[in-house]
């Protein structure tokens, strides 16, 4: 039988005996929820021993102290799991704080502010090159840089995936970023490129009459020069035999045309390697938004295009590379032109 005493010196005296010793003992938290739990069974257990002639008044406190220690186990149960929340999320922050941005300004600085050789060699340009295009697309591109994230860091991340096919996985490795945050400020920078086509693509202007360049003050009315370039890709296995060039290297034809000053004026790709130059000229002209050449205007281009109107092709058998030229010089106007 459980007898509770009346006065409140003697409860408190009963609690402590009672209660005292199994908090007292057990400091851990997975024992103290443990201690608790018998606790609450024994006082259970002790409340159907009370004889039905118990006055309400004891079976009113017993009920009472019941629900004390089923209040104060849940308690305990959330602060233990609040505990171990907190305990995660400081040690989440003191790696993102202490760990991550060292190591992010140490690579970044490492490609763009050490070497040129370092920059050229992962970004494909130099550093001032670097710099330049980033201003450019900050200040004309409308890009800008975020609470974590700069514009330096932001054009070094999109440069590193197109210098080299990098994967998301490496970038992100590499610039201790998140995958969602390399594929998010990729497509920013690449929003802003294509914004700037009227910045990067020109308008030819053909070569005068009383022109004195060295260079073009021959070709009257020239807008300028065209080629075609191979750029390897990675295509599925079944499509690899259309892909594959003249020699043996999986890539696509790229079309590119300029002025007299060297800047683009139209590029295309998406052409197969395994595609003709003359192939993805024909294509270029024939597009609505395509490559237009001015009555009276030319480009010049190597033999592997036609030799018709707009486009100006060397001497059939004349040599044209450059490697070609390194032991001797012109020997008749053919060669020379």
């Amino acid at each position: 039988m459980c007898v509770f005493p009346h006065s409140s010196v003697a409860f408190r005296a009963w609690k402590q005996k009672t209660l005292g010793s199994r908090f007292v003992a057990k400091h851990d938290e997975d024992n103290l929820i443990g201690s608790l739990t018998n606790v609450v069974e024994r006082v259970q257990l002790k409340t159907h021993t009370v004889p039905m002639q118990t006055s309400s008044i004891y079976r009113n406190m017993n009920s009472i102290v019941q629900r004390t220690i089923i209040v104060l186990s849940i308690g305990v149960v959330i602060f233990c799991i609040k505990k171990k929340e907190g305990r995660r999320r400081e040690s989440r922050r003191r790696f993102s704080l202490i760990d991550k941005i060292p190591t992010q300004v140490t690579y970044l600085r490492g490609l763009v502010e050490v070497s040129d050789d370092d920059c050229r060699d992962q970004l494909r340009m130099d550093r001032s090159t670097f710099h330049k295009l980033c201003h450019l697309l900050q200040f004309t591109g409308g890009l800008s840089s975020s609470r974590n994230i700069t514009v330096a860091e932001k054009v070094a991340m999109f440069l590193s995936v197109l210098a080299h096919h990098t994967k998301n996985r490496c970038v992100k490795f590499h610039f201790r970023r998140s995958g969602q945050t390399v594929s998010k400020h990729f497509h920013a920078v690449l929003d802003c490129v294509l914004g700037l086509h009227n910045t990067f693509l020109v308008t030819p202007q053909p070569i005068p009459d009383d022109s004195t360049d060295h260079r073009w003050g021959k070709f009257k009315g020239c807008l300028g020069a065209l080629d075609g370039t191979h750029v390897e890709v990675h295509v599925p296995t079944g499509d690899k035999g259309r892909y594959r060039n003249r020699k043996g290297q999986i890539s696509v034809n790229v079309l590119g045309v300029v002025d007299t000053n060297m800047k683009f004026v139209y590029v295309l790709t998406g052409w197969e390697g395994s595609a003709a130059d003359s192939r993805v000229l024909r294509d270029a002209i024939n597009r609505t938004s395509g490559l237009k050449v001015p009555r009276g205007n030319y480009y010049l281009c190597d033999n592997g295009y036609p030799n018709c109107e707009g486009f100006l092709t060397p001497y059939k058998g004349i040599r044209y590379h450059l490697s070609e030229w390194t032991s001797r010089s012109p020997q008749n106007p053919r060669e020379f032109f």
